[in-house]
């Protein structure tokens, strides 16, 4: 109970300094960007509808979390003057920039074998887990990972080896399904997944579709991945040569998501969504610049629809500090993970066929 209390009261400390200052916004950043005394309305699917000040909130954290990212590959300290951002835990605007995501397309998909069902595997199987000790784990055991049916089984002992001895092996980004008890351990249940996308030759069923919807509807029909995290996982084969679709082609709202767009649209009703990331994703160019907000481009990349849907799970946790009397579906009302600063980034890899013009290496 004592430590609810002291979390409790750091919030509200946290609160009261975000709204002394231009929140987001510090005026040596932007000068002349307060936040607008009425909400303007949205335009999604040709209806108006009527916004809080969280879809303003959405723009200027989409902006000053990018601020922080390039302060970061420049170590530039502070990372932020906003003291939310200071104090919690917050993905990058651009999903492919984050922390895992990074370690994914470095050591996980782009290095070695690069034929299609080796790369698939690698993905899935790095994705099953989703965490980096994990990987760095296997990769000990069993130096350089290639896709065998006999490979299954030694990871699968491997993994109950450590978890016998308290290692975690899942990461808290987002919890996988247990697979219905059918298994005794859960990575068993996930491992055995994965096996059977090999056997089905799920990798060249991608490979062949049309668009990033059908690819989704491929991976959405295999057991224990619904809507959220087979857009994940589409989205992660995709960063490969597997695919090429296109990102601004298809996108699914995720719980948070949609607790992010019901701060910002409270009278829109749910099934519109997808629709909503899309008209954001649209419009952000003008959005930006009708708030004053020089936003950073992923070296000329704009946000795409993941990065849309990302942040708006994002502004829902920002908006549980800074607009606490606005709530969203779930009724969450803190954030659980504080910042901590974890060093200098490495150098930015982002797929090649992107064409990006910062250095691969």
């Amino acid at each position: 109970m004592e430590l609810r209390r002291k979390r409790v009261y750091r919030q509200k400390v946290i609160h009261k300094r975000a709204q002394t200052q231009l929140t987001l916004l510090p005026e040596q950043v932007a000068p002349s960007v307060g936040a607008p005394k009425h909400c303007k309305p949205f335009r999604i699917e040709g209806v108006d509808w009527e916004t809080t000040p969280v879809f303003d909130t959405y723009w200027r954290f989409a902006f000053a979390r990018q601020e922080a990212y390039a302060r970061r590959l420049t170590n530039v300290f502070p990372y932020s003057d906003d003291p939310i951002l200071q104090s919690y835990k917050f993905t990058n605007a651009y999903r492919v920039a984050d922390r895992v995501s990074q370690f994914m397309l470095r050591e996980v998909i782009y290095r070695g074998d690069q034929s299609a069902d080796q790369v698939f595997f690698r993905t899935v199987l790095f994705k099953l887990f989703n965490k980096i000790e994990t990987w760095s784990l296997l990769r000990q055991s069993f130096g350089e990972i290639y896709w065998s049916p006999t490979i299954i089984p030694k990871i699968s002992q491997l993994l109950t080896e450590k978890l016998g001895r308290g290692t975690r092996i899942y990461s808290a980004a987002y919890i996988m399904p247990s697979g219905g008890g059918a298994y005794a351990r859960k990575h068993d249940a996930h491992l055995a997944l994965l096996l059977k996308m090999m056997d089905e030759q799920i990798f060249k069923q991608i490979h062949e579709a049309p668009n990033m919807k059908m690819a989704f509807g491929i991976l959405r029909a295999q057991p224990m991945l619904g809507d959220f995290l087979a857009y994940q996982f589409v989205t992660d084969i995709n960063y490969s040569n597997i695919s090429n679709f296109g990102e601004d082609e298809f996108v699914v709202a995720g719980p948070g998501a949609r607790d992010g767009l019901r701060k910002c649209f409270p009278d829109m009703p749910m099934n519109l969504a997808s629709e909503a990331i899309k008209a954001v994703y649209v419009a952000q160019a003008k959005e930006f610049q009708r708030r004053n907000l020089p936003f950073r481009t992923l070296w000329g990349r704009p946000l795409q629809l993941i990065d849309c849907q990302n942040l708006f799970c994002e502004v829902d946790k920002y908006s549980r500090v800074a607009h606490p009397d606005i709530m969203g579906l779930s009724g969450r009302t803190r954030i659980k993970q504080q910042f901590r600063p974890s060093g200098e980034l490495p150098k930015p890899f982002f797929p090649p066929k992107w064409g990006l013009p910062v250095s691969q290496a």
